[in-house]
């Protein structure tokens, strides 16, 4: 249990920083299998398409560092190659 005010401050900033991470973690996994789906489906019209959506998504990720931005990069560089 936290003793002073600030750590009982500090225990509630973390709780909500914790659900935004979690939303933001969730939002990149969503986007990655959404972009495998599509790659897989072998529909490339739509999977060019979302590219620049699941771009997007991983470097807001990244830019607020729930993901490395190397990984974003290395992902999104690997997409782009099979699509």
């Amino acid at each position: 249990m936290p003793n002073t005010k600030s750590a009982i401050r500090r225990v509630r900033r973390v709780k909500k920083q914790t659900q935004i991470n979690r939303i933001r973690k969730s939002k990149y996994k969503n986007a990655v299998k959404q972009m495998e789906l599509l790659i897989k489906s072998k529909d490339k019209a739509k999977a060019k398409k979302y590219f620049s959506k699941f771009q997007s998504i991983l470097m807001q990720v990244a830019k607020s560092g729930i993901v490395n931005k190397r990984t974003a990069s290395r992902k999104i560089s690997k997409v782009s190659k099979r699509i």
